[in-house]
């Protein structure tokens, strides 16, 4: 039997529709932000990645699926979402646009080779989005905001913002020059990894989970004492209009992020669930005002924010947050003879047609294994074509929650489901506010 690679999930049933009612929460609020969709490819020359996230980092050294195409060409399957939007932002010359700042998001499989873990896959699928084109410290803090509006949204309650400032890139090397100066004394105390970090990029030490507890790591200097005066200023703003918002957070010096483009404001979010794991963030982000250059385009403000939705769901599924998902069908069609099974071939297009979702039975069972079937459907209603009820242009439609069954015109069929599903629906949400209401 071929089975699955390892690092990977198949999403299917209910839990594919927890995925997608959770992907149009997403799409609803980036809606209200003004963000428009974006998707790139799946793939990306080499170089595009190496250049933006960095030679040194964990994600280029280590984790990245490289691949020479048939023409010789060195391709990636893309590890993080900035990289490739940036790339289609400078390519479609979007710093054109009349309207500025550019508001994208994206919602994407990635593909990163490191170990798997809970909520942590060598394909995993990220949303995120990125403001390209201001570097107003307002949108450093509706960046933050609008990530924590989406988790709220969906339901959970207990998260944390920790944030932090990288500087200009003035004050970023003076801080990394200090970090050698630090640790170098004390290089093999450190993990090999770190020793290779040291002189390559010394600010990934920091968020090394095998030496964190070490007095040298406690120890190490922080960022935000190499800020100079304008990076200071800019970081006060940035938490100013967070509070305006209403937004909590802690700045935490050893948030400094992973990936060598980041300047300035750097965040995480953590989901503050027992049992969740020393390694609870689940989103994070900051700006990068150099990278749209770097990549050949003109001198570009930027910031971003990236989940994983693998990570989030998990963080869903152990808060034992109830997505209102709908599971059930609204009418069940069951036939006998040749002559109701076409009429159900009609009857089927047209509700759907009208909006209605509408099964039936495909495999020839009997009325009762068909009964059977619509149960395990929760189907809210059930109709039982009848040879005589349609030569009088009628049907039997019953309610499966009350028992009840009512003979109508089948010209009528649309507006009686329409007001009785209705009221099933309304049913339903109150039986569950009272479930809720009973839990707490």
């Amino acid at each position: 039997m071929i089975t699955k690679p390892k690092g990977t999930k198949d999403i299917y049933g209910i839990e594919a529709k927890r995925w997608q009612y959770v992907s149009k929460v997403i799409d609803d609020i980036m809606e209200k932000y003004n963000y428009t969709f974006i998707r790139v490819p799946v793939f990306e020359s080499s170089e595009l990645f190496h250049r933006s996230v960095g030679d040194a980092s964990d994600i280029v050294t280590k984790e990245t699926y490289d691949f020479t195409d048939r023409g010789g060409r060195k391709m990636t399957l893309r590890p993080e979402g900035t990289a490739g939007v940036v790339r289609c932002y400078i390519e479609n010359k979007m710093y054109g646009l009349s309207s500025q700042p550019v508001k994208l998001y994206y919602n994407m499989p990635m593909y990163r080779y490191e170990r798997p873990q809970a909520g942590r896959y060598r394909e995993f699928t990220q949303f995120g989005y990125e403001v390209i084109g201001s570097d107003d410290p307002l949108s450093d803090a509706e960046v933050i905001s609008l990530a924590v509006n989406i988790y709220k949204a969906l339901g959970l309650k207990e998260i944390k913002v920790n944030i932090n400032s990288l500087g200009d890139d003035k004050s970023r090397n003076n801080y990394r020059e200090a970090l050698v100066k630090h640790f170098k004394p004390h290089i093999n105390e450190l993990c090999s990894d770190c020793k290779e970090r040291l002189e390559k990029n010394p600010l990934r030490i920091l968020d090394c989970k095998v030496d964190q507890d070490k007095d040298v790591m406690k120890s190490a200097p922080k960022t935000i004492d190499y800020l100079n005066e304008e990076s200071k200023e800019r970081f006060e703003k940035v938490k100013e209009y967070l509070s305006v918002m209403g937004v909590n957070f802690e700045v935490d010096p050893k948030v400094v992020r992973g990936l060598d483009y980041y300047n300035h404001t750097v965040f995480e979010i953590e989901a503050k669930i027992e049992g969740f794991g020393a390694q609870n963030v689940i989103g994070g982000g900051g700006r990068y005002n150099a990278l749209v250059e770097e990549l050949d385009g003109p001198k570009t403000p930027a910031i971003g924010f990236a989940s994983g939705l693998d990570r989030l769901m998990l963080a869903l599924e152990m808060e034992e947050v109830e997505l209102p998902i709908n599971d059930k069908v609204d009418l069940f069609l069951l036939y006998v003879s040749d002559d109701e099974k076409k009429y159900a071939a009609y009857l089927l297009n047209d509700l759907r047609k009208s909006g209605f979702i509408v099964e039936t039975d495909y495999l020839n069972r009997s009325l009762k294994a068909g009964f059977k079937q619509a149960d395990r459907l929760n189907s809210r209603f059930i109709i039982v074509l009848n040879d005589e009820d349609l030569k009088k242009n009628e049907v039997r439609i019953k309610n499966t929650k009350t028992k009840e069954e009512d003979v109508i015109s089948v010209d009528a069929l649309i507006y009686y489901l329409e007001e009785n599903i209705n009221d099933l629906y309304d049913m339903d949400l109150n039986i569950d506010n009272y479930d809720h209401k009973d839990a707490d």
